[in-house]
């Protein structure tokens, strides 16, 4: 899985996870990426600073840091974006708990009819699903649902 810094014509930024490298042009070239705030079709990788992995066995250093926001005019707009399709897709797909990993590749593999879905998976379920290629997304996380 890899995180790229985009920003588009209008020059909002903003990040967004892809499977791989080659899934980012593909989408691109597809022209299913856009900005989350105006929809602008038009989006480019933005300069970004590389991420560093942990050595093996390293533990998380708690207390740290994550990228937060503020004052922007637009952050109102996005994060009612954010509310609207996080409401959409959870009054409109089944709700499947903890199961969603294995759901999720029963609808990939055309075990079970294909329908929207929303649950839980760990971090390695995740990341195992990007590498056999299932599609999903996960749900905006507004940060009154963090309080």
């Amino acid at each position: 899985m890899i995180q790229y810094s985009l920003i588009c014509e209008n020059e909002h930024k903003f990040d967004a996870w892809f499977r791989s490298a080659s899934a980012y042009d593909e989408q691109v070239a597809r022209g299913i990426v856009s900005c989350p705030i105006c929809a602008a079709p038009k989006v480019s990788k933005a300069v970004m600073s590389p991420a560093v992995s942990r050595k093996e066995g390293q533990r998380e250093v708690p207390g740290k840091s994550i990228a937060l926001s503020a004052g922007h005019p637009d952050q109102e707009k996005l994060r009612k974006a954010m509310r609207a399709l996080r409401e959409k897709v959870t009054s409109e797909a089944d709700y499947v708990g903890d199961k969603f990993a294995e759901e999720a590749r029963k609808i990939h593999a055309h075990e079970v009819d294909a329908r929207g879905i929303y649950g839980e998976a760990t971090a390695e379920e995740a990341a195992s699903l990007l590498e056999e290629g299932v599609d999903f997304m996960p749900l905006p996380t507004l940060p009154e649902e963090q309080n």
